[in-house]
């Protein structure tokens, strides 16, 4: 991507956060001076955002494979941002969502969530480098839990006092770290695009205003405390992957690439309405208000299209095997909760 300085187009920008300290420099940025800061604690610092108006991500579908088919697919537009001071320091990222449909299960709710975050922005030279580590969060939208096995089972859980992924507050939390670094949940956003697979030319957006990259590989649920939690958030998480073609298969590296329009100036309370107004679009069946992405595609265009025939089969097979080891009243309404599958 040619990239070309940039002259201003948006008043107030001053510059020098990135040159403050030289470990902070090209080619290799050291940000570990800077403190991990909490995503939504400085909002009132933001002077300047660039949005991510094409947030392209990609994964194997088939990790380990001789081929193992990679996938690509761009996430709803425009929900990400990187929010930063007049000088460069950036304060606030917001990253994507999504969802993927179950035959069974019906629509379960994706986000990536920023736990923590440092790092500069340069408008002049266009570049970018942060540090970051997020989690995944997988809850059921409104329209899953009027499925009968949903019900079903929120109704149990809540009986005997345990957590059900009926929101984002309950949401199954996914750990995710560095590529090859399992102890490291810090991994580094860089300018310019993901290196060491091909990237498709409908996965890429030269009229962006620069991009960036980042990767991260993924981890096993969060363990709750509750053995019978912990095994329906598996199953979840083995429904999702079938539906998704692996994207968080425990091993799988997640990519992508943020490409960003020019640089805007921050109302701080929009900033903060931005991410309630899309918790809302979501929680409503992960509607986009700023329009769908796309859907997931190989790198020659054809589309991924998961087996549903086969993944409903699979699907009753894995919670019929969980039904059948609970306890309680539910195992009246197992049987036709099944046949509902």
């Amino acid at each position: 991507m040619d990239i070309k300085k940039y002259t201003g187009v948006v008043p107030g920008w001053q510059g020098g956060f990135e040159q403050s300290n030289s470990d902070f420099a090209y080619p290799n940025p050291n940000l570990t001076s800077l403190p991990m800061l909490d995503n939504m604690a400085n909002i009132d610092l933001l002077q300047r955002q660039q949005a991510v108006k094409w947030p392209e991500f990609s994964w194997e579908t088939e990790k380990g494979n001789s081929n193992p088919k990679r996938c690509y697919q761009m996430f709803a537009p425009d929900i990400s941002r990187l929010g930063y001071t007049d000088t460069g320091r950036v304060y606030s990222i917001i990253c994507p969502q999504q969802g993927i449909s179950s035959p069974s299960l019906g629509t379960l709710n994706v986000e990536v969530t920023v736990t923590g975050q440092r790092g500069w922005v340069d408008e002049t030279d266009r570049e970018i480098a942060a540090d970051m580590s997020v989690v995944g969060k997988i809850w059921f939208s409104p329209s899953a839990v009027q499925k009968p096995i949903v019900k079903l089972l929120w109704s149990h859980f809540e009986k005997s006092k345990q957590p059900f992924p009926s929101e984002k507050s309950k949401a199954i939390v996914v750990y995710t770290h560095k590529v090859g670094q399992a102890e490291q949940s810090i991994f580094p956003l860089l300018s310019g695009e993901s290196t060491g697979f091909d990237i498709p030319e409908f996965a890429k957006h030269p009229q962006a205003w620069s991009v960036g990259h980042l990767g991260v590989e993924i981890g096993a649920p969060l363990k709750t405390g509750y053995p019978v939690v912990d095994a329906f958030n598996k199953l979840i998480m083995d429904v999702f992957n079938l539906g998704s073609g692996n994207m968080l298969q425990v091993g799988n590296v997640l990519t992508w690439n943020v490409w960003f329009t020019e640089p805007e100036l921050v109302d701080t309370e929009e900033w903060r309405t931005h991410a309630q107004r899309w918790r809302e679009s979501i929680d409503a069946d992960h509607g986009s208000p700023d329009g769908p992405g796309t859907q997931a595609r190989y790198f020659d265009g054809t589309p991924f299209k998961p087996d549903f025939d086969l993944i409903k089969e699979l699907e009753k097979s894995k919670i019929g095997d969980f039904l059948g080891n609970l306890e309680g009243d539910i195992k009246e309404g197992i049987s036709e909760c099944l046949k509902e599958i």
